[in-house]
């Protein structure tokens, strides 16, 4: 565990997002599209919601669409990763990230992903909405609304790389061009509203940030939301692990009650809905993405 004392002159960042305007954000983006399968009405409209909240960051050159084509198992898609940049002043990378989009396979059925994609898109759209009033006074602050993390098939298919299509195409381009080698973290937030908020110890992450979290739950009172459960998950954080860059899968996998029917209780299902979520753990979440922050720029 990272044996981290706090300066005097430092507070955890508690409520500095509130958790019920993470909630409703959540819930204007299920309104206008509740369906955001690739290439559906409700994808371009889940872009363009995302844009529409960075437009002071577009008008100064720091908001960017990372537009890709990729060979799937439905044929060539083409997907789009969006970029907010928040300039620091110490030379380095905090990089945020979550998908928005939806499951293609379930497109024909009424899934949501309240959980799965929605209430974590609004949140790294209020942290963004944070560091427009508090610019970043350490390490710049990247938040990555990437797409293509959902299978088009299932995980599987595609010689096992029907997923993560988003993060492997944009950690394949920052390799190239060296941003990577600026990243100091990369960190996903995945499926974290849940009312019964248990967030996984995913044993995938780079071992220093996975402290990073404890130390984060332990300062903002939220360790009894970190999970004893351990295991390993792929997520939107492999790409870049495998290219070196530390990197931590934030994510609680244990969603609703798991039956014969729904083994894996309300993940990829109807069930998936705004009921599911609470501006509670919305809170317990966004205290702790903008505490590891200020930890990782202590570091």
């Amino acid at each position: 565990m990272l044996a981290l004392a706090l300066p005097s002159h430092a507070q955890p960042t508690i409520g500095q997002i509130s958790g019920q305007a993470v909630y409703s954000l959540t819930q204007q983006l299920l309104t206008v599209a509740p369906k955001r399968f690739n290439g559906s009405p409700g994808h371009f409209a889940a872009e363009k919601f995302i844009a529409d909240h960075f437009k002071p960051e577009a008008a100064k050159g720091n908001f960017e669409k990372d537009e890709f084509t990729v060979n799937t198992p439905a044929g060539p898609q083409t997907m789009r990763n969006y970029i907010a940049k928040f300039p620091g002043k110490k030379d380095g990378i905090i990089v945020l990230a979550s998908h928005y989009e939806t499951n293609y396979p379930l497109r024909e059925i009424n899934f949501v992903g309240a959980n799965d994609g929605a209430c974590t898109t609004a949140l790294l759209i209020s942290i963004g909405q944070y560091l427009r009033a508090h610019p970043p006074q350490g390490y710049s602050v990247w938040l990555v609304f990437d797409d293509g993390e959902e299978a088009v098939q299932q995980w599987t298919a595609n010689n096992g790389h029907d997923n993560l299509y988003g993060t492997r195409h944009l950690a394949a381009k920052w390799y190239t061009d060296g941003t990577d080698r600026r990243i100091k973290a990369f960190i996903v937030a995945d499926m974290i509203g849940d009312k019964d908020l248990n967030i996984f110890q995913e044993q995938n992450s780079t071992p220093w940030l996975r402290d990073i979290l404890h130390q984060a739950a332990a300062n903002t009172h939220h360790a009894a939301n970190l999970a004893k459960q351990d295991g390993y998950e792929e997520d939107d954080h492999l790409p870049f692990l495998q290219r070196g860059v530390p990197s931590l899968d934030v994510i609680d996998i244990d969603y609703g009650p798991h039956t014969a029917s729904q083994p894996d209780g309300h993940h990829h299902t109807p069930q998936d809905t705004i009921d599911k979520i609470s501006p509670h753990s919305l809170q317990v979440s966004a205290d702790l993405f903008l505490e590891m922050i200020r930890l990782i720029n202590q570091r």
